[in-house]
């Protein structure tokens, strides 16, 4: 189940003078969800306007059902599937995937893959673009998962943001949780039992209003 939380401009002003943000996200259990919840807040914060979306499922409910997952999709059948053509009415994206051995996950591939069209016009580039993640485990491809995401969005013209060490609470070595300068991350648990950090949520938080004001003074 992928999301994405998108900014736009009022349409009285869509215009590369107004910021605005796409923000994609995959999840099994509903982590990714609530971390992007917690973007679209920091996001609206730093003066952006907001939407949700989903990119499409590639698995089958039978398979879905084995990973324990149906439950998550049906809790987010209201959010809107994107489409490619989404893109371009924003200033920049957020994409919020959990890990697939350290990668990006397939169905968040798939959809970046159909962007062929985009890239060829030039479409995205100079659209800021941020990731963030959920993992299994503190060594599950927290890092890895993020910085391996920035490589096809190089690729598609974005200028990419991360989570600065301004946010200073990704230095904390007391408790367990997520964050890094790549980007927001949370920890799922290995059978999505655990729930976001207070950390990993000020840091989606962090992220979502970063980019934003950055969009924003990019765009005008």
């Amino acid at each position: 189940f992928f999301f994405l939380m998108i900014r736009r401009p009022p349409r009285s002003t869509q215009s590369r003078s107004s910021a605005a943000s796409d923000v994609y996200k995959r999840q099994t259990y509903g982590h990714i969800h609530k971390m992007a919840e917690a973007v679209a807040e920091g996001a609206r914060k730093g003066g952006a306007e907001v939407d949700i979306k989903r990119v499409p499922e590639t698995l089958t409910d039978e398979i879905l059902g084995k990973m324990g997952a149906l439950d998550a999709k049906k809790a987010q059948e209201s959010v809107p599937v994107a489409t490619a053509d989404d893109l371009v009415n924003y200033d920049a994206i957020i994409f919020g995937t959990p890990t697939r051995f350290g990668l990006m996950a397939a169905q968040m591939k798939a959809f970046i893959d159909s962007l062929g069209q985009l890239w060829m016009k030039g479409a995205l580039i100079g659209k800021v673009a941020g990731v963030f993640t959920s993992t299994g485990s503190p060594h599950g491809g927290q890092e890895t998962t993020i910085i391996s995401s920035f490589i096809p969005l190089f690729h598609l013209g974005f200028v990419i943001v991360g989570l600065p060490y301004s946010f200073q609470a990704q230095t904390d070595a007391t408790s367990v949780h997520g964050c890094s300068p790549y980007g927001a991350s949370t920890i799922a648990g290995g059978k999505g039992d655990l729930q976001p950090h207070q950390i990993d949520l000020d840091g989606a938080r962090f992220q979502g209003e970063h980019i934003a004001k950055i969009a924003a003074k990019l765009a005008n």
